[in-house]
């Protein structure tokens, strides 16, 4: 299999220094270093990449989800030259989406839902009763998305599409879950997968097909650092430490953060190997 050499980044949680006022100040922290992938293992992922219309369309959803504009410019400035170039190699580029049934139609999602075949570990719920849905309900009204926000949230999610930087070419496998994603990886022979998305520390973590999911399939989950973005709070948001948390996060439980130049130098490599001009 092609081997290539990639910069990547680490974090390194190790050695708390007991001699100082906080200890976990003695970590060595973030490190950088050159290490080898197989790229016939490995495939990118693309997920929740959605068009969420402007602003003036649905001021409910961008209210509550400040980072639209974010993800709308890295869609604009990252991907495409970024999904042009994974696209110049032979290595795969996967889609995790969810949300509605705007992939449906698509050749790769019809061929993720054959390989995969039926989900036969669903989980049966705890059936709800009043109290918990007093309690629900009184969440969706204080916390996310607040009662005059969640009809543009609804409005938005009824015509959901795949940004027009993000749609998928061709045979481009679609996973609407980790059960489909790891029929995917199964198909290419990947077990190594470098995410890029939104967000960083919500969907490409927790949703079905993110890193938490895919883990459990002994799948090793990457992600680009200039191709995410986060959920951010009131107190992150300015510095965009949600993001950074979150990066630390895929470093520590997952695996690498690459930054974008170094992919696209690696694909450039990647290119030159196999002899594709």
């Amino acid at each position: 299999m092609p081997v290539t050499s990639i910069f990547a980044n680490y974090y390194q949680q190790f050695d708390a220094d007991f001699t100082l006022d906080v200890p976990g100040e003695g970590y060595e922290g973030w490190q950088k270093t050159e290490i080898e992938i197989d790229t016939g293992r490995t495939a990118f992922v693309v997920m929740h990449a959605w068009d969420a219309g402007t602003r003036q369309e649905f001021p409910g959803w961008h209210r509550a989800v400040e980072y639209i504009p974010r993800a709308k410019k890295i869609c604009r400035t990252v991907f495409p030259p970024l999904l042009s170039a994974i696209r110049s190699t032979r290595m795969p580029l996967f889609h995790v989406v969810g949300g509605g049934d705007y992939y449906k139609a698509y050749p790769g999602y019809k061929q993720a839902v054959e390989l995969a075949g039926p989900l036969d570990n669903d989980v049966s719920k705890i059936d709800p009763d009043p109290s918990l849905e007093k309690l629900r309900q009184f969440r969706a009204d204080h916390v996310f998305t607040g009662p005059e926000n969640a009809p543009d949230v609804q409005r938005g999610f009824a015509r959901l599409d795949f940004a027009s930087e993000a749609k998928p070419v061709g045979h481009e496998g679609i996973a609407e879950n980790g059960h489909q994603l790891a029929a995917l990886c199964r198909n290419h022979e990947v077990n190594h997968l470098i995410y890029m998305g939104f967000a960083i520390n919500w969907c490409l973590l927790l949703s079905p097909g993110g890193m938490h999911d895919m883990s459990r399939y002994g799948v090793l989950c990457s992600a680009i650092r200039q191709a995410v973005t986060a959920v951010e709070n009131k107190e992150t948001a300015r510095q965009e430490l949600a993001k950074e948390i979150g990066l630390w996060r895929v470093a520590l439980a997952f695996g690498f953060v690459f930054d974008v130049e170094d992919v696209l130098e690696m694909l450039k490599a990647q290119k030159r190997l196999t002899g594709i001009f």
